[in-house]
């Protein structure tokens, strides 16, 4: 088993295409990639781990921005680990809070479920709608999670 490999192999190693991995490279987000003696880029198992990582935190909802600072971090060495733990420490309490909004959300599409499988049994409309038979009260526009601002407009290269 080789310790170091081509583009061709790191994507199939990882599942994702070259194009994505090449993406991933343009943005900053594989440190140390090397070139061999032909100009090809050479990886190792390091860089399936970071792919793996880098994946992980884009859909978990980390930006891309994000992504980037902690990469530098990396890159900067030891003198970083706090700086890097408490990066991951507050994204961590966003997909934490994420997986807590979902799991009501999933509660209220199975009652919806339930409530239409009963009503496709027995042919007569439930009484109780669905957020009343989980036990949950209709989410008010109080409770609703504020918006994000909005992006800020970059401006033309010129």
């Amino acid at each position: 088993m080789p310790t170091h490999y081509h583009i061709g192999e790191l994507s199939s190693r990882t599942g994702r295409s070259i194009h994505a991995i090449r993406w991933y490279e343009a943005q900053g987000l594989i440190p140390g990639v090397i070139r061999d003696a032909g100009g090809r880029r050479v990886y190792n198992e390091r860089h399936q781990g970071w792919l793996e990582l880098m994946e992980r935190l884009r859909r978990t909802g980390m930006s891309i921005r994000q992504m980037r600072e902690y990469t530098s971090l990396v890159k900067q060495g030891r003198g970083t680990l706090k700086q890097r733990r408490e990066l991951l420490a507050v994204h961590r309490a966003k997909v934490e809070e994420t997986i807590a909004e979902w799991t009501v959300a999933l509660r209220l599409l199975d009652s919806k479920l339930d409530f239409y499988g009963e009503w496709l049994a027995s042919g007569e409309r439930p009484q109780l709608n669905p957020s009343e038979r989980s036990g949950m009260a209709p989410v008010s526009k109080a409770r609703k999670a504020p918006k994000r601002p909005a992006r800020k407009a970059r401006a033309a290269p010129a």
